[in-house]
């Protein structure tokens, strides 16, 4: 299967590595409802193993702030009878000193139940191996941010994943000199938290999901997915103004960008082809039509059209399903219509969840599970050259295209990184 699926890879759960039938979707999803209790957080913390992210490698020290946006003018396309969509956004961005401070959490403690059941069951972990609430960020709640005026860049998570699913990749840009927006596309993670207190589960996507499959319906479904992430997009560019002044004065809205990850990459072209207030764009293995297999078939618009923006295709290696523009037949009618700059970079011996937090946390795991269950899940490159090399690409793509700073490392040339230029 191939491994750019849009819904296939990840609606069952964060880390999914092939397509589940409906029952088996069902199944792994384990949510009736989407409030509490059935997202109750667990009654005593979890004592398995602490994971841990790599610290950012740049100049700045990083700050995140939380915000629940309201969109009252569209009901919620997953929540029966909710009026209006709500949505979770975390702004990772430049600080000054934040020494002596704490670092905030990757996940709130029931969100970590709902997202750490999901990876496990999804990767054959054993349960309970992990405390999945434990992991920590290199950032400091609320810092105050660092003098001056920063690139925004958003980032939209695969289908089914949580907006802090790629905090390796946030953090980073945002310690060179970015202010990065995470977006949770409500009812589509195990679990989005609001402020007070309440949880959004993907329950009723799940089912909706399941019938879709069954009935012969996926185009529908895929569409309504995608249609959902874009008006999410649109809402949270529109609501950046309205953030705190400490956040909106750093912010230079006149230079925007956006990336994701599986249908997150698929949300970034799709939001680019209708708005042109986005500048820059990278699609980490994401499909560019609404299919469950890409076959060129019910290709997107930006896939038959093409952009005027810079785009970067950024797709994985795995025997049985890589991303490349001679291999993905949505790309490859997007590489023949795109007008912008372009370039297409596999990171070897990759697979799909290798542009995500999996490539940086589950090889913590190596020698308490089997080497071929890690394999599964995030490739064969070595774990530290992928997130350097996924972070090298991101930054020198947001660094050219939003800063006008060139470190010539997409031109396409000899490279220290596990990486190869597809011709």
């Amino acid at each position: 299967m191939r491994s750019s699926r849009l819904v296939a890879a990840s609606l069952v759960g964060v880390v999914v590595s092939g397509l589940a039938v409906p029952n088996a979707v069902a199944a792994s999803a384990g949510f009736t409802s989407h409030r509490a209790p059935a997202l109750s957080a667990p009654s005593s913390p979890s004592k398995g193993a602490t994971l841990t992210l790599p610290a950012p490698r740049g100049r700045y020290a990083t700050g995140e702030s939380a915000f629940r946006l309201v969109d009252d003018e569209r009901a919620d396309p997953w929540v029966p009878g909710q009026q209006y969509r709500e949505l979770m956004i975390s702004v990772f961005y430049p600080a000054v000193h934040t020494g002596g401070r704490p670092f905030t959490h990757q996940f709130p403690t029931a969100v970590a139940a709902a997202v750490g059941t999901s990876v496990e069951a999804n990767n054959e972990l054993p349960a309970g191996l992990v405390n999945w609430a434990a992991t920590r960020t290199h950032s400091v709640r609320d810092a105050a941010p660092a003098p001056g005026r920063f690139p925004v860049v958003l980032y939209s998570p695969g289908a089914g994943d949580p907006r802090d699913w790629n905090v390796t990749l946030a953090e980073d840009l945002a310690s060179r000199g970015f202010v990065v927006v995470t977006v949770d596309h409500t009812g589509e993670a195990p679990a989005v938290q609001f402020p007070d207190g309440h949880m959004v589960g993907n329950g009723p996507m799940m089912t909706a999901w399941a019938d879709a499959f069954r009935n012969g319906t996926t185009l529908a479904f895929l569409t309504k997915v995608m249609a959902a992430r874009t008006a999410d997009t649109e809402l949270v560019l529109e609501r950046l103004t309205s953030l705190p002044a400490r956040l909106t004065r750093v912010m230079d809205l006149h230079r925007v960008g956006m990336f994701g990850h599986s249908g997150g990459g698929f949300t970034a072209a799709n939001a680019m082809y209708g708005d042109p207030r986005i500048k820059a764009g990278i699609n980490m293995d994401g499909t560019l039509e609404y299919n469950v297999e890409p076959d060129g078939t019910n290709l997107s618009e930006v896939a038959l059209h093409g952009l005027d923006q810079p785009f970067l295709l950024m797709g994985s290696s795995s025997a049985d399903g890589g991303s490349d523009v001679h291999r993905e037949p949505s790309w490859a009618s997007f590489w023949r219509h795109q007008r912008g700059w372009k370039a297409d970079v596999t990171l070897n011996d990759s697979v799909h969840a290798s542009f995500t937090d999996a490539e940086a946390l589950l090889p913590q795991l190596a020698g308490r599970v089997p080497d071929e269950t890690l394999a599964a899940a995030v490739g064969t490159v070595d774990s530290r050259r992928a997130v350097a090399a996924n972070r090298a690409l991101v930054a020198s793509f947001f660094d050219r295209f939003l800063k006008g700073r060139d470190d010539h490392l997409l031109d396409g040339g000899p490279s220290p990184h596990p990486i190869t230029f597809v011709r």
